[in-house]
């Protein structure tokens, strides 16, 4: 039997749900400067599918990445970490 490659997991925040079935994950880092050693805060956004549709701005979610949905999509929702307030 054939096995499957780890996939990436992300958590972040949703920041728009404003498509049918999609979502904008954004995951903030904190890196340190190579330089200088300071943190620095990375964002980077991804586009995810919510096949039900029950994401709301500002709830916690984990991604997982899966295969090309569409353009721009290739992470799916697994779950709803935390609701926003």
């Amino acid at each position: 039997m054939e096995t499957r490659n780890l996939r990436k997991e992300r958590v972040g925040v949703v920041v728009s749900n404003k498509m049918e079935k999609s979502i904008v994950v954004s995951e903030v880092k904190k890196v340190k400067h190579p330089m200088y050693g300071k943190f620095v805060l990375k964002t980077k956004k991804y586009i995810a599918h919510d096949e039900k549709n029950d994401c709301n701005i500002g709830d916690t979610v984990k991604i997982m990445e899966t295969r090309p949905l569409s353009k721009s999509k290739c992470w799916r929702m697994v779950e709803i970490i935390e609701r926003a307030k």
